[in-house]
C-alpha cells in the first residue's frame, strides 16, 4: 500500500511538473508570438496611415498649384472668363478624381465650381476661414446626400494679390469613398478617428461613423447601438474584447498612431487568436512529449524493477550453482593432482627407493669403518647419507605441497622456483622415458601474481603432457622451457617439445578432449582444461599451437607482481 501511495505521489508530482512546464511554454510562446504580432501590426498601421496621407497629399498639392492659376484669376472681368474658369475646374476634377473644386473670393462668394454640389457647411467650414486668413486650411466633413452620408476631406488654399492680401481661395473636396476603394477587407482592421473620437475612415464598414466613448469604455455605432469594449493589458500591449461581427476580431491587439498632419489618429485591431492558438499548440505538444516521456520512463522503471527482482532471484540461483561449480572444480583440480601423482608414482618410488637403499648401504659401511678406526672414511659416508636424506625430504615436501588442496588467495610467487619445483617432480618420469629437459632458471627473480601450488600444477601438466606426446617416437625427445617478457607488465613462459604437434589446436583446451585411445589409463583429457581455468583465474592467458620447426608450443602469460601490491 505504501508503495502504491508513493507511485501515486510520483505521478501527481510529475503531472504538476508537466502542467507548470506547459504553462511556461504557453506564456513564452505567446509572448514571442505577440511580439511578432505587434511588430507586424504596427508596420501595417504605419503603411495604412502613410498611404492615406500620400493620397491626400496629391489633393493638397492640387489646391496649392491651382489657387493662383491664370485661368482662375480675374473672374469678375466678364461671363466669358467665368465660363472658361468653370471648364478649367471641371477638367481638373475629372483628371484628379476630386469630389468638387470651388473657386471663391475672400468673402466666401463662389466664383466658379465643378463636381458635386457642396452645402453651406462645407463652403463655410473652418478650412475656408483659415484660407481666408492666408493659411492652408484642412478638415473633414460628412456631407448629406440622397444615398446617405458622404465623407469628404477638404483642402483650402489662398491666392494673394500684389499687396499680399487674400483675394481668392480654391477649395478641393476629396471623396473618401474613392480613397477607400480597394482597401476594404484587407488585414488587419484599420480605422481613423478624429478628435471627437468618431471613426471617419475604416476598412470595415461596421466601424464607419461609430464613436468611441470617453475613456474607451465602449463603442457607439452609427445606428446608436452601444457595444462594450473590455480592455486589458499585457505589459505595454493593450487588448480589446468586443463583439462587432465575424469580420472584426473578437479578441484583438489595439494599436494606435497619431497623425497630426491630417489631425486624426490611426488605430488597428490585430486578431490575437492565431498567436494564442500557436502558443496553445506548442504547450500541448510539449505536454504530450513530456507525458509520453514520463510514460516511457514509468514503463522502463517497471520493467527495470521486474528485471531487478528476476535478477536477484537469478543471482541467488547462480550463486548456488557457482558454489557448486567451485566445489566441483576444486574436486577436479584435486583429482588432476592425484592423477598426475599416480602417473608419476613409479618414478617417485624409484627416486625414493634409490636414496633409501644407498642410505642403508652407506650406514652399514660407516659402522664397519668406525669399527676399524677409519673415522675419515666413516665421516664421508655419513655426509653422503645426509645429502641423500635431504634429497628424499625435498621430494616428499614437493609431493606434499603438490597434493594439498590449495584455497589460499593469489599472492607474490617466484616463477623460477615454481618451474624448478615442477621440473623436479617430473624428473624421475622424464629420466625413465629418456626425455631431455632444457631449462635455465632466470638469473634474477621473476615475481608473478598467482597461486604457487596451482601454478606448479599447470607446469607439471604441461611437462607431463609433452612427455606423453613423445612416447614411442625414435627421434630425440626434448622439452624446452623459456621465460621472457611479453607485453608491458606481463611475463611469458613457453613449454615446447619435439613431438608430433597438436592435431586440433582449437579443441586442445576443451574438457575431455584427448588424443589418447578410448579407455586408456593415461587420463581423461582434463589436464589442459584444468590448466586453462587456473591460468584464467590468475588473470593470465594460456595458448597452444604447433611450432614452426614441429612439435607443440604452449605459452603461459602472467601479470608481473607490482611493487607495493598487497
Amino acid at each position: 500500500m505504501e508503495r502504491l501511495f508513493f507511485r501515486i505521489g510520483i505521478w501527481a508530482a510529475f503531472l504538476a511538473l508537466v502542467l507548470a512546464v506547459s504553462l511556461g511554454v504557453y506564456r513564452f510562446g505567446l509572448n514571442q508570438a505577440m511580439a511578432q504580432l505587434t511588430a507586424r501590426g504596427q508596420a501595417d498601421l504605419v503603411l495604412a496611415g502613410d498611404r492615406f496621407e500620400a493620397r491626400l497629399q496629391r489633393y493638397q498639392e492640387l489646391a496649392v498649384m491651382l489657387a493662383d492659376h491664370p485661368r482662375l484669376v480675374g473672374l469678375d472681368a466678364g461671363p466669358q472668363m467665368r465660363d472658361d474658369a468653370q471648364d478649367f475646374l471641371r477638367g481638373a476634377a475629372d483628371k484628379t478624381g476630386a469630389l468638387a473644386l470651388v473657386y471663391m473670393d475672400a468673402a466666401g462668394q463662389v466664383l466658379a465650381a465643378a463636381g458635386a454640389p457642396l452645402g453651406r457647411a462645407a463652403l463655410g467650414g473652418a478650412w475656408v476661414r483659415r484660407a481666408a486668413q492666408g493659411a492652408l486650411g484642412t478638415g473633414h466633413l460628412s456631407l448629406s446626400a440622397a444615398a446617405g452620408p458622404r465623407r469628404a476631406y477638404f483642402f483650402a488654399a489662398p491666392d494673394f494679390d500684389t499687396t499680399g492680401r487674400v483675394r481668392a481661395m480654391l477649395l478641393v473636396a476629396v471623396d473618401i469613398d474613392e480613397l477607400e476603394f480597394g482597401w476594404r477587407s484587407s488585414r488587419p482592421t484599420v480605422f481613423f478617428t478624429d478628435q471627437a473620437g468618431q471613426v471617419f475612415m475604416a476598412n470595415r464598414s461596421e466601424l464607419l461613423f461609430a464613436r468611441l466613448q470617453s475613456g474607451a469604455a465602449g463603442l457607439v455605432l452609427e445606428d446608436g447601438t452601444a457595444r462594450r469594449i473590455e480592455q486589458s493589458w499585457r505589459g505595454e500591449e493593450e487588448l480589446w474584447v468586443l463583439d462587432l461581427g465575424p469580420y472584426i476580431p473578437r479578441r484583438a491587439l489595439h494599436l494606435t498612431k497619431e497623425m497630426p498632419v491630417i489631425a486624426m489618429r490611426a488605430e488597428a485591431l490585430v486578431d490575437v487568436a492565431p498567436a494564442e492558438r500557436l502558443a496553445l499548440w506548442q504547450a500541448m505538444v510539449i505536454a504530450s512529449v513530456l507525458v509520453a516521456f514520463g510514460a516511457i520512463l514509468f514503463l522502463v522503471a517497471e520493467r527495470r524493477r521486474a528485471l531487478e527482482q528476476a535478477n536477484r532471484q537469478l543471482e541467488a540461483r547462480v550463486e548456488l550453482r557457482t558454489e557448486a561449480l567451485r566445489r566441483a572444480q576444486a574436486e577436479l583440480v584435486q583429482a588432476g593432482k592425484l592423477g598426475a601423482l599416480g602417473q608419476m608414482s613409479a618414478g617417485i618410488s624409484h627416486e625414493l627407493n634409490q636414496p633409501l637403499m644407498a642410505i642403508g648401504q652407506f650406514a652399514e659401511n660407516a659402522r664397519r669403518f668406525l669399527a676399524q678406526g677409519q673415522e675419515a672414511v666413516a665421516r664421508e659416508n655419513l655426509a653422503r647419507i645426509s645429502a641423500l636424506s635431504a634429497r628424499a625430504a625435498r621430494i616428499i615436501k614437493n609431493l606434499r605441497a603438490f597434493a594439498r588442496n590449495e584455497s589460499e588467495p593469489m599472492s607474490r610467487v617466484e616463477l623460477g622456483a615454481v618451474v624448478a619445483t615442477a621440473a623436479e617432480l617430473v624428473e624421475a618420469r622424464l629420466s625413465e622415458e629418456a626425455v631431455q629437459l632444457r631449462w635455465r632458471r632466470p638469473s634474477e627473480p621473476v615475481f608473478v601474481r598467482a597461486g604457487e601450488v596451482r601454478l606448479g600444477q599447470v607446469f607439471v601438466n604441461l611437462i607431463t603432457n609433452a612427455a606423453e606426446a613423445m612416447q614411442g617416437q625414435d627421434a630425440p625427445k626434448e622439452i624446452s622451457i623459456a621465460v621472457a617478457h611479453a607485453a608491458p607488465g606481463r611475463v611469458r613462459v613457453e613449454v615446447a617439445d619435439s613431438g608430433p604437434g597438436i592435431a586440433d589446436p582449437e579443441k586442445i583446451f576443451e574438457p575431455f578432449y584427448s588424443t589418447k585411445a578410448v579407455g586408456s589409463a593415461e587420463g581423461l583429457g582434463l589436464g589442459l582444461s584444468i590448466s586453462y581455468g587456473l591460468i584464467e583465474s590468475f588473470g593470465g592467458r594460456i595458448t597452444g599451437q604447433n611450432g614452426a620447426l614441429g612439435g607443440a608450443v604452449f605459452a603461459v602469460e602472467l601479470d608481473l607482481w607490482e611493487a607495493g601490491e598487497s
